[in-house]
């Protein structure tokens, strides 16, 4: 193949449309391994729980240490809103306590924040019931991983 240069630059914008149209020009169409609008293989209920668990460890960094899993108990849809109800697992009161925040604060933040990315995963509004559960040793135990989506090889 004898290709055309194009200078450009992705973290200012510089001829990336020239550059786009010259790798349509010049790439050939392969196969759909998967369907045109499918984005992830991974289920919607747990990209919402991804998200949750995004906020979390944004907003309580390194207070929180990467132990919460998150459970979506209900993922209701009607033409108008999706009610979801999660629950946010930890192994100890202490992270319970600073996941809540004083007053509700910290899981209200939370919930706001996870609620609009949830929305704009599944295109439209959402009403999202957060609970906090302790459940000590949760990772350890192969019976709370599976509950909690994880598969374990052997």
């Amino acid at each position: 193949y004898s290709w055309q240069m194009v200078r450009f630059s992705a973290k200012v914008g510089t001829n990336l449309p020239q550059l786009q149209q010259l790798l349509i020009q010049n790439l050939e169409l392969g196969p759909y391994y998967y369907p045109p609008d499918l984005h992830t293989d991974q289920p919607e209920k747990f990209i919402m729980g991804e998200l949750i668990r995004e906020q979390i460890l944004l907003l309580t960094k390194e207070e929180i240490p990467y132990s919460v899993a998150i459970a979506i108990d209900l993922a209701l849809e009607t033409p108008t809103i999706t009610r979801i109800i999660a629950t946010i697992n930890v192994e100890r009161d202490s992270q319970k306590g600073i996941l809540i925040g004083k007053g509700g604060l910290m899981l209200k933040a939370i919930g706001s924040k996870a609620r609009k990315q949830i929305q704009k995963l599944i295109f439209g509004k959402v009403y999202l019931e957060l609970f906090v559960k302790v459940k000590p040793k949760w990772r350890q135990s192969r019976i709370h991983l599976a509950e909690l989506g994880y598969s374990m090889e052997e």
